[in-house]
């Protein structure tokens, strides 16, 4: 996750850093691609404009204003700001835009989310214009990802704002809106955490310098947009309650979620030799494709039907494999668990940041996979090397098998369902800031490196207006075979807090004797442990009990199904109204 999210046993190596000239055809190409994201820009800046309430949007800073005559806010302003978490940085950007001495505090949502739109578009196009720059191989790792983390925030800020208007009468609108801005929020953060994994960037020309100080306040905007939104800056533990169309008590086992289409319910119910693929992909050249990126290159953009890649039985080692953001509602089918198997070994001992080491990764929204296992082999000794990332909204992982070490499955952001999955890991194995649940799952804890204690989860939520973490539901704790032999050796915890509000729950889970009877651990010290949220609500076996938890502020043995019913599939991440169209078994309440 982090630069300083390793091994609790000791820190990463710093191999010497390399500062290669770059090519004259890859220069070409980030020219290339450099003009089209500026071009992209320019229009959206002026969609911005148009879309304003007002005309005349100006750059927003918390403390690079000039002095002005008239800088008293209305009343309307300071009733507005007061929800916010940085009342003088809410103050400072209302006033900066033009009108906003004569708004209602309805128009003043619009204005904050414009403003931080304008913000975030103003920082891509200044981060773009040094693309061309050398850079040291992890800086280039971080700088790219930053570019593609604020493109992907531009267009949820985008989606976020013009679906304000409808989120004052839905509330699936309302959830839509607020998972938006959480994800910005996310990708900002990831962006400066890959400068802080890069270090110095001597020999980058300042690429770090000028990119953070592109992004300086964005986090703090997005977080002042969430807490204007949502009325509500001061509750710590609730979760933002979705229409989830059923009462407690009346979930039953559906089939598959409702909010998927009745296509691809059929898909995911079909068995993968009578499936209509729309694209092969076969390693002995029987399909349309030998390799997985090929078929990527070859699916639509922005497509609104599902488009379907059957990837055949096979162990597939390609680059660079990435369903992008605008590569929407794409489902990927293979044969089988340990028969169709991509797979990886890039780790940040590369010269990569955390987001670059991902065997496979997913950004276009509607992303499905079923019956694939995805393995990053790096080795617990490589630190940070993710097998499988998701940053797709609405993304869907149905019996794959994710097998790595130090963080195995990165949850990213959005909104995830993961049903009847493998995952393997060591040191923080399941991680990130996405709403996302993982039920009637196996989440296998294997042996580390030496001294190195095991923790599941990492759960970095930075906002307290933010409407993820993660929920474990259903679910089996087990150890592999190597640990099993040796477990007193290697302690298991629940989870650590990555982040001040880090939010995670298990609930109706199996815990094998593995779990140390603490259950979590401390990330440094007190830090967190007031501000968290970790919950359990009736887990079963040897290592659930709840005796000898910790004590913490922020720990809750949840008794009342009206608490534990916030964290399933219907309300925490709104799959009522989503999942059913997928075709993936679920349930949406509490029982099975």
């Amino acid at each position: 996750m982090g630069y300083d999210r390793l091994g609790p046993s000791g820190s990463v190596s710093n191999p010497t850093q390399k500062d290669p000239a770059t090519s004259l055809p890859e220069l070409q190409k980030r020219t290339k691609k450099t003009k089209l994201i500026l071009f992209t820009l320019a229009v959206l800046v002026v969609a911005v404009v148009c879309f304003g309430i007002f005309a005349g949007i100006r750059a927003v800073g918390s403390d690079q204003h000039a002095p002005k005559l008239n800088r008293k806010p209305t009343r309307e302003i300071s009733q507005t700001c007061s929800k916010a978490q940085y009342t003088n940085l809410c103050i400072d950007t209302l006033l900066d835009f033009p009108g906003a001495l004569t708004a209602d505090e309805n128009q003043l949502i619009h204005i904050s989310f414009n403003a931080t739109l304008q913000s975030f578009s103003k920082a891509l196009y200044s981060s773009s214009t040094i693309s061309y720059a050398q850079m040291p191989p992890r800086v280039r790792s971080a700088y790219d990802s930053c570019l593609e983390l604020l493109d992907d925030s531009v267009d949820a800020l985008s989606r976020a704002l013009s679906s304000i208007v409808a989120a004052s009468s839905s509330d699936e609108s309302r959830s839509d809106v607020t998972t938006w801005l959480s994800s910005a929020m996310t990708n900002h953060d990831t962006c400066t955490e890959g400068f802080d994994e890069a270090g110095d960037d001597g020999g980058g020309g300042g690429v770090k310098d000028q990119v953070i100080g592109a992004v300086k306040d964005l986090s703090e905007m997005v977080s002042n947009c969430l807490a204007i939104f949502s009325g509500n800056v001061k509750d710590l533990s609730g979760v933002p309650v979705v229409n989830h169309r059923k009462l407690l008590g009346e979930e039953g086992t559906e089939e598959f979620p409702y909010w998927l289409k009745r296509g691809d319910r059929e898909i995911l119910g079909t068995p993968a030799t009578e499936i209509q693929a729309d694209i092969t992909v076969s390693k002995d050249g029987i399909g349309a494709f030998k390799t997985i990126a090929e078929a990527i290159k070859k699916a639509p953009e922005h497509s609104s039907r599902r488009f379907v890649i059957h990837v055949k039985a096979g162990k597939y080692e390609e680059d660079i494999l990435k369903v992008g953001r605008k590569k929407t509602n794409i489902m990927f089918v293979g044969d089988g668990k340990g028969k169709t198997v991509i797979t990886g070994g890039k780790s940040i001992v590369d010269d990569l940041t955390t987001f670059h080491t991902a065997t496979f990764a997913a950004t276009g929204a509607g992303f499905i996979v079923r019956d694939i296992t995805f393995e990053n082999y790096a080795g617990p000794g490589k630190h940070q090397a993710v097998a499988l990332r998701v940053g797709g909204d609405h993304a869907v992982i149905y019996r794959c098998s994710i097998i790595g070490y130090q963080d195995a499955l990165y949850v990213h952001s959005n909104r995830q369902f993961y049903r009847e999955c493998d995952i393997y890991g060591t040191v923080d194995f399941i991680f990130g800031n996405a709403a996302v649940i993982l039920q009637s799952c196996n989440i296998y804890a294997r042996k580390p490196m030496p001294q190195q204690k095991i923790t599941i989860t990492a759960q970095n939520r930075k906002d307290p207006n933010q409407n993820t973490g993660i929920s474990i539901h259903a679910c089996k704790l087990l150890a592999t075979a190597d640990l099993e032999a040796s477990k007193g050796s290697y302690p298991t915890y629940l989870g650590r807090p990555w982040k001040l509000y880090s939010r995670v729950v298990y609930m109706m889970s199996d815990m094998g004797d593995h779990i140390n009877p603490r259950g979590w651990l401390e990330w440094n010290g007190p830090f967190a442990l007031d501000s968290l949220y970790y919950g359990e609500y009736m887990n079963r076996g040897p290592g659930a009990g709840t005796g000898q938890r910790v004590k913490w502020p922020g720990y809750h043995i949840i008794t009342s199904t009206i608490e534990a019913s916030k964290f399933t599939v219907g309300q925490f991440i709104g799959g009522s109204s989503w999942l059913p169209s997928t075709g993936v078994a679920f349930f949406s309440g509490l029982s099975q």
